[in-house]
C-alpha cells in the first residue's frame, strides 16, 4: 500500500536526520531498506514547515515497521492512504509486492512534487 505521510521534524533533530541520510544509517536495521532514502529524496517541505512524502509499506498496519525509525526524527501528524485500498493489487491479493513497481499514486506524487520545496534542500549539511 502507499501512504501519504505528513510530519514535522522534531525540534533539534534536523541535523541528526541530515547526518543519518549522509552516512547511510537512516532506517538502519529496518527491512524497508532504501525506502527511507527514496522517501527523503522525494519529500517536500511545505510553507508551514510540515514535510510530506509518499511511502510504500507492506505492513498490515500503516508504517508498522517504519514508524519507530521515522519517529526518531519526526512527529508523524498524519498517515493516510495515498489511493483507494480496493485498487491496491498487493493489498487485495491479485499481485503480491505490486507496490514496488506500481504507478497507482503517480498523480499524487506529481501534485506533491509541485508543492513546497525539496525537503533535502532544507537539511543542513551533516558534519563529517
Amino acid at each position: 500500500m502507499r501512504y501519504l505521510v505528513t510530519a514535522r521534524v522534531k525540534a533539534g533533530r534536523r541535523e541528526a536526520l541530515a547526518q543519518a541520510i549522509d552516512d547511510g544509517t537512516l532506517g538502519e536495521g529496518s527491512i524497508a531498506g532504501d525506502e527511507y532514502f527514496r522517501n527523503m529524496a522525494e519529500a517536500r517541505q511545505l510553507d508551514d514547515g510540515r514535510v510530506q512524502w509518499v511511502e510504500v509499506c507492506y505492513c498490515p498496519t500503516p508504517l508498522a515497521e517504519e514508524r519507530e525509525y521515522w519517529e526518531e526524527f519526526f512527529d508523524l501528524t498524519k498517515v493516510q492512504d495515498a489511493h483507494a485500498r480496493t485498487r491496491c493489487r498487493d493489498l487485495n491479493g491479485t499481485e503480491p509486492w505490486a507496490c514496488g513497481e506500481c504507478d497507482c499514486s503517480a498523480r499524487l506524487e506529481a501534485r506533491l512534487a509541485a508543492r513546497g520545496v525539496r525537503f533535502a534542500g532544507w537539511l543542513p549539511p551533516a558534519k563529517r
